[in-house]
């Protein structure tokens, strides 16, 4: 991949320190920013581990404290960047900090900052897309950011330090500065590593495009497409395709919008998101689809090119173009995707055909995944992503405690929740996570994404034994201990009334059948008398000097009868269920 740097001399200067790349730019702001990127970030984690790259960010700022300075850290699915506002002297003394801390991470903070991230998390929402990356990458790659960050719970110092001085290292970080020079007095000494690839993506979903259903008033598609230009392009004409059709020509959404991000150094993610009321998401999910068939088609007008190109190119009419431009060229020569120059990419936007786009968003389709909101969308050549798993392993059957239907199978290979509709599995060898609670709960997730959760008290014959010899088979590295829980928290099985069919228990269903007999004849006279009322009410508003001290007196005898059939159907309900 080109990441040759000369391209922006003229523009960008680009040197090392202390062993770092360092782009740096001029800037007519009075202050200095600067930001230091790793690649790093949650994909390159387990399921297990997640929310290592999140906790050495939070432990490499804490010892900043309080300050009026302008400073963050992020960490994203392929990077982790420390971003810095202020004078020279502050940005210095922060990347200092920084590169300090993670020298020598303040281990003593450990459990403090992971309950500092289990209530970040706790407070996060997740948006209507959360639950997309889940559904096409799996419980491992980018698909760990729809999870939470289940390290915070078990991960050790000396693992949180291994992580910092393997990945956190010189080799593996790039230096942008708002600045004509490199400010004197940096110290980012790191230690030496290598430059780590982007995560390779993985899949859950064995046939594209595909669909899922999702919660009422949100529809979103989600593809991964190669980064070009072209592709950067057709997020825009996308988004106002979407804009146009559902918003302003069919009223059915007030939002309707397209994005690109870049994934990797190859790989962009383009996301397309439209809301909609409850009665107009059959047709917004109609109106997105043919938007996207007639870009596919190619019937894209000239005019929607050219105004998308026009807002485009305005990118490299704002001042400082350079500093403005820092963090993107530092972020693709961390991923290694090509540097263009502002010349080279004019000169690109100017030569993006139609035709272009139109291959685009063929590419865009033929890897989407869409979630919608009610009824599927099989007519518009979409499969929908697997609900269950292909097949189920042997071993020891377990029934639930609540459904007579459902079954629980413990075996040498792995578990398996069998339903009426399909099983689910987790293969121990396939496990990315196994959260294990004191009194014996536990709770497996596959690298597909399939979760099959064991609780001794919702499963009849789930003895100890069972237990220690399912720990027994998954990898140990995969196992995230939890705390104990409060009893009142422990599951319980829902009691059941048995009815005569199903287990030969006569007596309950004779007294189900007094309570649903003394139902009927409560309402029916409560229903008769109700009726009498009305008649009577009737009656004495047509006439000419009505009694209506006699008409208040009948509703009042009937009220009673309406409570006691509430409170008999209301019983009955509870004896039912």
């Amino acid at each position: 991949m080109n990441t040759d740097l000369h391209a922006l001399d003229g523009l960008v200067s680009h040197t090392t320190t202390d062993g770092i790349p360092t782009l740096y730019a001029p800037t007519s702001a009075n202050e200095t920013t600067a930001g230091l990127f790793f690649r790093v970030g949650h994909a390159d984690e387990t399921l297990a581990t997640a929310g290592i790259t999140h906790l050495v960010e939070h432990l490499a700022l804490h010892r900043l404290g309080l300050s009026d300075l302008h400073y963050n850290g992020a960490t994203a699915n392929a990077y982790t960047l420390f971003h810095v506002t202020g004078s020279e002297e502050e940005v210095v003394r922060y990347l200092n900090s920084v590169c300090a801390a993670l020298r020598d991470l303040p281990m003593d903070r450990l459990e403090t900052e992971k309950e500092i991230l289990r209530t970040e998390a706790a407070g996060r929402g997740g948006g209507p897309s959360h639950q997309m990356p889940l559904w096409r990458y799996g419980a491992q790659s980018y698909g760990l950011s729809s999870y939470n960050e289940l390290g915070t719970w078990s991960l050790t110092p000396d693992q949180v330090r291994d992580w910092a001085a393997t990945r956190f290292t010189r080799d593996n970080a790039v230096l942008w500065i708002t600045s004509d020079h490199v400010p004197d007095g940096l110290d980012l000494t790191l230690p030496q590593g290598s430059r780590l690839p982007a995560p390779a993506a993985t899949s859950a979903l064995p046939v594209t495009p595909a669909y899922i259903h999702g919660d009422d008033g949100h529809v979103v598609m989600t593809s991964v497409v190669r980064r070009s230009t072209a592709a950067s392009v057709f997020a825009d004409v996308l988004g106002r395709a979407l804009f146009q059709d559902l918003r302003q020509e069919g009223g059915y959404s007030y939002s309707a919008e397209a994005d690109y991000t870049p994934r990797d150094g190859e790989y962009a993610m383009l996301t397309a998101y439209a809301d909609s009321l409850p009665q107009k998401q059959d047709a917004v999910v109609g109106g997105f689809v043919d938007t996207l068939a007639r870009l596919r088609a190619g019937r894209i007008e000239q005019s929607e090119l050219d105004a998308v190109r026009g807002k485009l190119l305005k990118m490299y009419d704002v001042p400082d173009l350079g500093a403005a431009s820092l963090p993107s060229y530092a972020l693709s020569l961390l991923l290694g995707h090509r540097i263009l120059s502002p010349d080279q990419h004019r000169t690109e936007l100017n030569a993006v055909t139609v035709a272009d786009l139109r291959e685009v968003a063929q590419e865009a389709w033929s890897g989407a995944l869409l979630q919608v909101p009610g009824r599927g969308v099989d007519w518009a050549g979409l499969t929908l992503a697997p609900q269950f798993s292909q097949a189920s392993v042997t071993g020891t059957r377990h029934q639930s405690l609540e459904d007579d239907k459902v079954t629980l199978v413990i075996g040498t290979e792995g578990v398996s929740l069998l339903t009426p509709r399909g099983p689910v599995t987790v293969r121990y060898d396939a496990t990315a996570a196994m959260t294990a609670r004191p009194d014996g709960a536990r709770a497996l997730t596959g690298h597909d994404g399939f979760s099959v959760t064991v609780e001794p008290t919702l499963y009849k014959g789930v003895t100890p034994e069972r237990i220690t010899a399912l720990d027994a088979a998954v990898p140990p590295r995969a196992v995230v201990r939890m705390p104990a829980r409060e009893p009142d928290r422990i599951p319980q099985p829902r009691k059941r009334e048995a009815s005569g069919g199903r287990t030969g228990g006569g007596g309950t269903g004779k007294s189900t059948w007094a309570w649903t007999l003394a139902l009927w004849t409560v309402g029916l006279l409560t229903a008769v008398w109700g009726l009498l009322c009305a008649v009577i009410t009737a009656d004495e508003g047509s006439a000419k000097d009505p009694e209506w001290d006699a008409v208040v007196g009948v509703w009042i005898m009937w009220l009673p009868l309406a409570a006691v059939t509430v409170a008999l159907y209301r019983a009955r309900r509870r004896r039912r269920g």
